[in-house]
């Protein structure tokens, strides 16, 4: 079992910034991808970043390409998603996800195997 436990959301007025933490714990060497996905009231969730264990990183292609950067800190078992020039389109609650396999698609939400709780942003306009 794999815990995952995110952090660092909160209310940011739009062109502001927030990093995001995920601390992964327990059987964390059986998590091959960590992504972030995230979920607005009324919307699917939708695939945001992921990063391999090795640094192999994928970006959504479009809505955050060049304003969020995901990254990792395997000493510590976290992975950020650092978020700038936010806009009231991405108010969310973001979650942080962990897959055992990786190969394949890492945007599909189905193929991660853990979840975190989510954190809540909210960007005001």
């Amino acid at each position: 079992q794999v815990q995952l436990v995110e952090s660092g959301g909160g209310l940011v007025q739009a062109g502001g910034s927030l990093r995001l933490s995920c601390a992964a714990s327990g059987r964390t060497s059986g998590s091959a991808v960590m992504g972030w996905f995230r979920q607005a009231p009324g919307k699917e969730r939708q695939f945001v970043a992921a990063i391999t264990w090795s640094g192999v990183k994928t970006i959504n292609a479009d809505s955050v390409k060049g304003r969020f950067t995901i990254s990792r800190d395997n000493a510590k078992n976290t992975v950020y998603l650092q978020m700038n020039s936010l806009t009231p389109l991405d108010s969310a609650v973001y979650y942080c996800a962990a897959r055992r396999t990786g190969s394949g698609n890492y945007a599909l939400a189905p193929d991660y195997d853990y979840w975190g709780q989510g954190t809540q942003v909210t960007v005001s306009s």
